[in-house]
């Protein structure tokens, strides 16, 4: 009997999403008859992992501490086998700076942006608006360089920019990027196979956290994709390129922007979610494959030096 340690909680703002998560895997995994139990990424994890002695640690942590390397980090040196990307592709994936640059100089689409650092008495000078206005024009939006689940993400104009940056004042550097309209479209990538796509219909302003996880928000799911045969090829063929280029492994889902023709990749996460609202499990659901067959995939792949 394969024995798998599940990951969940953490300490970023993602964390009941990855309880959820967690918990779905392990509902999932115990049907099928493994020995899974959740485990928090506490400073006992090491301690942890020797005592329950796993075949696998499946990954089920969001956001910073799970999903930017640092916990990939520490099950490197536990050498044990764990699933998702491995430490330095999950680095340059968190980070939306150093992702966008990567996919820039490899011709891939991303909303233009400004690097925007706040000084050490948090105060925020006007000219801002006119550095903005220059260089990318409204309405722009802004976030951390660093979360995930489009945690603290704002659109903005003129009026309330500096409103909303005073909002982020913790993270002492953002993004401020360009707004880019048009239909949301997702893309799930496993191994190295282009499993699908689907389109998101926010009833909010964007597809932001609470459009991502609370059903109360209505977001509409299109799945077929409602485009020609070429933009779809295009789309998944983007989605492959950024998840080789980051190094990826396991499942990833890219998050794009199409307008006017053109396919803007806003960021590729290396640890999608796994709850009942999540959409990779929606995509593999409808290339025929099953919640369960998806995870015992997760798990097969799962290696050390990641």
């Amino acid at each position: 009997m394969k024995k798998i340690l599940i990951l969940g909680g953490g300490f970023s703002k993602e964390r009941a999403i990855s309880l959820d998560t967690a918990k779905s895997v392990l509902k999932a995994l115990k049907k099928k008859g493994y020995k899974a139990i959740i485990c928090e990424p506490d400073g006992n994890l090491i301690k942890k992992i020797k005592s329950f002695r796993p075949n696998v640690v499946f990954n089920a942590l969001h956001g910073r501490f799970g999903e930017d390397g640092y916990v990939q980090t520490i099950l490197e040196t536990a050498k044990v086998k764990y699933t998702h990307s491995g430490v330095i592709a999950s680095y340059i994936a968190m980070d939306k700076e150093i992702s966008k640059k990567l996919f820039l100089k490899n011709k891939i689409i991303t909303p233009k942006y400004l690097k925007y650092k706040f000084n050490k008495n948090n105060t925020i000078k006007k000219k801002i608006i006119f550095t903005v206005k220059k260089k990318l024009k409204f309405p722009v939006v802004i976030k951390p360089i660093n979360e995930g689940s489009s945690v603290n993400v704002y659109i903005c104009n003129k009026k309330n920019l500096i409103q909303n940056l005073k909002k982020l004042f913790q993270y002492k550097e953002i993004l401020i990027e360009e707004f880019i309209p048009g239909r949301e479209i997702q893309v799930a990538i496993l191994g190295k196979k282009k499993l699908g796509a689907i389109e998101l219909i926010p009833k909010r302003k964007f597809y932001d956290y609470e459009a991502k996880y609370s059903s109360k928000a209505a977001t509409k799911h299109i799945i077929p994709v409602e485009l020609d045969k070429k933009d779809l090829n295009n789309v998944m063929n983007i989605a492959l390129k950024a998840h080789k280029l980051i190094g990826c492994k396991g499942v990833t889902r890219s998050d794009f922007k199409f307008n006017k023709g053109k396919f803007y990749l806003l960021e590729t996460n290396t640890q999608p979610g796994m709850t009942k609202l999540s959409l990779v499990p929606e995509i593999a659901a409808y290339s025929g494959m099953s919640f369960i067959n998806l995870i015992e995939w997760i798990i097969r792949d799962a290696s050390i030096n990641r």
